[in-house]
């Protein structure tokens, strides 16, 4: 019988996945439940060692024998300290050196409790990698806790070998061993690139041709890449390609742009037909809030990341596998080694796609961008301000001659303006910013520098605060809290646009939103100023407006049984 402790279970069911099986055990009470976990499964050769300087030393040297990693488990508290000299040889000498370290609850630290310090972190440097583990209590614990092992077991061998440091908090009671078997855990691996004379290379292939419903995603990339024709066609039937207009043209073929769309209007009963099998990403961050919560509710099978750092990136809690190469190498290469079989899957997808009409929207924000995306410029770059603005552009089809830029890195809206006007004055393409007033005006010194070029086009879209916040589920406060969690305010942006230089025009209506368009994008033309166009709108009406929206979206979907 096992401890029932969850996340020493998650860890000795993880060690055994990735082949761990010398570990050194040291004496100690607060770490009895991993050392009785350990003990009694066939799997480990064990060793006992009292010292933990000396444990530490006789660990790096199971490891230098055969070249597998090797373990060493100590007690809380000082104990710890003492394995510190083999973990500075393990690093220099670059030996697959696992610490596990048990220690008290978190809340005990640093109040007079015997035995206890500061362990998360402790070897600094001298470790590639320091996990703190959670104690379990949710099933989002116990996902966090799979990761963070998987992550420290798979860093001993990643880019060069070396050691890491799991430290596991446990509370009392400690001597509880009623579990009978140790839990079935995922495990994530990672490829580091894909060589043809590898057998796991062909275990790859063989998963990826045994799923017939296949998904890829494309995050944020500011890379325009364009596949060769005769690629397009060995890749594109094989999968449902989806994509938001920050990750421009990566995909081999026409992505499927307003899947957001799509998964509002599909009754849950129909969303089964649209869950994939096996997710497969690369690129950067995605927007859509409801594709993560999708593919959480509804987790494929299998999840793998494709990336050139190789790091672990587990965004919808179902991640099997980490590739570390360049994704369009990738891409290449799986082309020629996928069967040439009819998938239906990805029509399931295409057929609603083609079924959602672009939305005509009143006089709003959503108008607003909507005539602006329709009147953009071949060649020229679209940069987004985060939150409401970013999320609007996806209802609209943007050419794809179109560069789209937003700071999706953090999703701060600091900032947004002064990046966008850092990159129109390195470009010689028009540059269309389109930003909203919290935006704008908490980054407005992005126009107090000498940097602004008769390329740069602003639309700033400003409806007396914050708009998202309207639109969040369960928003209902006071108006005191309204005040402040909005951020409501009556200014506008004329007196510094015009003292900044810029040809400023405001707009009221949709009449004048026409009037103002037309000339805010024509390019027969060029302006002598930068231009600014400020539209004022009703932050009530957006919202009303945007729901209706969404409300006629799922009438019309389920009328015509999208």
């Amino acid at each position: 019988m096992y401890s029932d402790k969850k996340n020493i279970l998650q860890l000795v069911a993880l060690l055994i996945e990735h082949g761990v099986s010398n570990i050194v055990l040291c004496p100690g009470s607060r770490n009895s439940p991993i050392v009785h976990t350990l003990a009694n499964h066939s799997f480990f050769n064990c060793h006992s060692v009292m010292d933990e300087r000396s444990a530490g030393f006789f660990a790096v040297g199971l490891a230098l024998h055969g070249g597998k990693p090797a373990a060493v488990c100590c007690t809380s508290g000082t104990a710890l300290l003492n394995i510190h000299p083999a973990v500075a040889e393990a690093f220099y000498q670059k030996v697959p050196l696992v610490v596990i370290s048990a220690d008290r609850p978190t809340a005990w630290i640093g109040q007079m409790d015997g035995q206890t310090l500061p362990q998360p972190g402790v070897f600094g440097s001298l470790v590639k990698k320091s996990v703190q583990l959670p104690e379990i209590h949710t099933d989002q614990d116990e996902w966090y806790c799979n990761r963070l092992i998987n992550e420290a077991l798979l860093e001993l061998n990643h880019h060069g070998k070396g050691p890491v440091h799991i430290n596991v908090p446990i509370s009392e009671p400690l001597f509880q061993f009623t579990t009978p078997e140790l839990p079935k855990v995922r495990v994530i691996t990672r490829y580091q690139g894909l060589n043809v004379y590898d057998r796991k290379y062909d275990d790859l292939i063989e998963r990826l041709n045994k799923y017939s419903k296949r998904m890829m995603i494309a995050g944020q990339m500011s890379l325009i890449y364009l596949f060769e024709k005769k690629i397009c066609k060995l890749l594109y039937k094989h999968f449902t390609w989806l994509s938001e207009h920050i990750g421009n043209r990566i995909v081999p073929g026409l992505p499927i742009k307003n899947f957001d769309a799509i998964l509002y209007a599909t009754p849950e009963e129909e969303k089964e037909k649209l869950v994939p099998e096996l997710v497969i990403t690369y690129g950067g961050h995605i927007v859509s809030k409801r594709l993560k919560e999708f593919l959480r509710k509804h987790p494929p099978k299998e999840h793998w990341h494709v990336s050139l750092d190789g790091e672990v990136a587990d965004l919808f809690g179902s991640l099997t596998t980490v590739i570390e190469m360049d994704p369009f190498e990738f891409l290449e290469k799986i082309a020629y080694m996928l069967e040439n079989r009819q998938i239906e899957y990805p029509k399931a997808w295409e057929y609603k796609s083609r079924n959602l009409p672009e939305p005509e929207f009143a006089y709003s924000e959503m108008a607003a961008i909507g005539g602006l995306i329709r009147s953009l410029p071949a060649e020229s770059a679209l940069h987004l301000g985060n939150s409401s603005t970013v999320r609007y552009a996806q209802l609209y089809t943007v050419p794809e001659t179109v560069e789209v830029c937003c700071n999706r890195g953090t999703s701060g809206i600091e900032g947004s303006l002064s990046t966008a006007i850092g990159y129109a004055s390195a470009s010689q393409k028009l540059n269309f910013i389109v930003i909203g007033d919290l935006s704008f005006f908490y980054d407005m010194n992005a126009l107090w520098n000498g940097n602004l070029h008769n390329n740069l086009r602003i639309l700033l879209l400003n409806n007396g605060g914050g708009e998202i916040f309207q639109a969040l589920p369960g928003f209902k406060m006071n108006e005191r809290t309204h005040r402040y969690v909005t951020a409501s305010h009556q200014t506008s942006a004329e007196g510094w646009a015009t003292e900044r230089g810029f040809s400023y025009s405001a707009v009221h209506n949709a009449e004048e939103l026409a009037a103002a368009m037309s000339a805010f994008t024509q390019t027969e033309q060029p302006s002598e100023h930068p231009l600014f166009m400020e539209v004022f709108t009703d932050k009530a009406e957006d919202v009303r407006l945007l729901k209706e929206y969404y409300h006629q979206l799922k009438n019309s979907s389920q009328a015509q049984n999208i």
